[in-house]
């Protein structure tokens, strides 16, 4: 009986032929990337002239494209001008300088350096062994991290704590959920989960949703998921007195505080909790304080804006995202604890296959006992590649100039009495709206916001994005695009201008 390996016709009835298919033949891997990189060039030479929100309806790429799986391969070419013609249209384009939505998604030739070279050796660094400099490299950039941040030495390698890279701010939310779950069931001597039912869980109605999400995965009643009311008086940042008083109000029921999201930079308006405020009241309670500043944390590298963090020495966990402003790729989340061991044991999996000396000496930390999974990418490379190309002057830089550009931005609204800023800037996003004049009721207003950007949205020129504050339909415009100067802004506020004299008269 001969085998397969032997007999030609065989092989090549699998469609490799006598050499054999080779997906990672080093000729080819060199000619697509060069295309790619091609591909890339141009799309970045041109992306400022594409309209950023696609004009596309829902279910447009598959009829240009073939619905059923291709038998036979293409050459390389093929797929890649499919991309160009197919996918490249249908695209909204955060790359954009005239993406003004959401929060920045920004991105740097480092970052995508850095992603290149990892996607290329591809390791599952779950523990130290499987990959030792995958492990150490994201210790160091998130050490390096830590100290643009000025965060205490208790949330370094070389303390008691230490930090991962996750995916988003909601798997940081999750983790430490968790961790603070089996704090609190622990400290009440619960029998297994058994007490759950009596943990809450408080932050205000501007933290993001995805907190709300975490909590049910966690497995908190949603009864005790306690949405706290902001208001204009502390511009709709989390009020410690009202805090206090609900936590307290919670044990008088027989309940257990257990954790408080604090937000340095909301998604709405960009409000900043008062951390350290937050955390003497948790201390009362002994419940686990977490920092989202997913947004925001990025622009405390610089020192004018760091006073926003003031008091973390004294939360249990903070994390940001450099995807969103600190000129690293999708996805970069950083989770920073002050205990590492109060995430461990709640995360930890020890299977015999992943055991080995170096796990079993204690001297490592196993990346995979901080984060929901096991399987886990080479995150930290291109974090060290952006900190370690540009260093901290320039990123500063960055930051100072975003922030510029939107208080240019700012400034330009509050002079034209067609518009108010509705809550005070910070950072660089600011939100606003067509104000009622004369004659126009705030439902009119509410209106004429509404057409402004779907106005502007449909130009292709600039994207906006929108928010409820205080009740009221607001425009958000975020700065801040990887590819964004001056003229960019001025150009989207002339276009704004424009769009306003043109609603207002038709109005009239």
């Amino acid at each position: 009986m001969g085998s397969i390996d032997a007999n030609p016709a065989a092989l090549e009835a699998f469609g490799g032929g006598v050499d054999g298919f080779q997906p990672l033949n080093a000729d080819d891997v060199r000619s697509y990337l060069h295309k790619s990189v091609d591909f890339i060039y141009d799309y970045y030479k041109s992306v400022e002239s594409l309209p950023v929100l696609p004009a596309v309806e829902p279910g447009y790429l598959r009829r240009l494209l073939q619905a059923a799986p291709p038998t036979s391969s293409a050459p390389f070419d093929v797929a890649l001008k499919e991309v160009r013609e197919a996918v490249v249209p249908g695209m909204t384009h955060w790359a954009s300088p005239n993406f003004f939505a959401f929060f920045p998604s920004t991105n740097s030739a480092a970052a995508i350096a850095g992603e290149l070279i990892a996607s290329a050796m591809n390791t599952v660094g779950f523990t130290w062994q499987a990959n030792p400099a995958a492990t150490e490299m994201e210790v160091l950039a998130l050490d390096w991290l830590a100290q643009l941040l000025r965060l205490p030495a208790s949330f370094m390698s070389r303390g008691t704590g230490g930090g991962v890279i996750l995916g988003t701010t909601s798997e940081a939310m999750l983790v430490t959920l968790v961790s603070a779950r089996d704090a609190a069931l622990r400290r009440i001597g619960s029998d297994g989960v058994a007490g759950i039912t009596r943990l809450t869980v408080y932050a205000a109605d501007q933290t993001h949703s995805t907190f709300f999400k975490a909590c049910r995965l966690a497995g908190f009643d949603p009864a005790n998921i306690k949405s706290i009311p902001t208001g204009a008086d502390t511009d709709y940042a989390l009020d410690p007195a009202k805090l206090l008083e609900i936590m307290q109000a919670d044990v008088a029921a027989g309940l257990v505080p257990t954790y408080i999201c604090a937000t340095v930079g909301t998604t709405s308006s960009n409000a900043v909790d008062p951390v350290g405020a937050i955390a003497d009241v948790a201390a009362v309670f002994n419940a686990w304080v977490h920092v989202d500043a997913a947004y925001a944390g990025s622009a405390c590298i610089c020192p004018e804006f760091r006073h926003h963090l003031a008091g973390v020495e004294r939360v249990d966990s903070i994390s940001m995202s450099p995807h969103k402003w600190l000129m690293t790729c999708l996805d970069c989340t950083c989770l920073w604890v002050r205990d590492t061991h109060r995430l461990t044991g709640s995360l930890e999996t020890n299977p015999e296959y992943l055991k080995n000396d170096a796990s079993d000496s204690g001297a490592v930390t196993d990346l995979k006992d901080m984060q929901v999974g096991v399987g886990r990418r080479f995150r930290g490379l291109k974090l060290w590649m952006v900190m370690r190309t540009y260093g901290a002057a320039k990123l500063q830089e960055h930051i100072r100039s975003d922030v510029a550009m939107a208080r240019m931005f700012e400034d330009a609204v509050r002079a034209d009495d067609r518009f108010e800023v509705v809550v005070p800037r910070n950072f660089a996003l600011v939100c606003f709206r067509i104000k009622p004049q004369g004659a126009m009721t705030e439902e009119d207003a509410e209106a004429a916001n509404r057409e402004l950007m779907e106005r502007l949205n449909r130009t292709g020129k600039a994207y906006l994005a929108h928010t409820a504050i205080g009740g009221k339909f607001v425009l958000r415009f975020a700065v801040g695009s990887s590819l964004q100067e001056e003229r960019h802004v001025r150009s989207a506020w002339e276009l704004i201008k424009k769009t306003t004299t043109e609603i207002i008269k038709g109005e009239m």
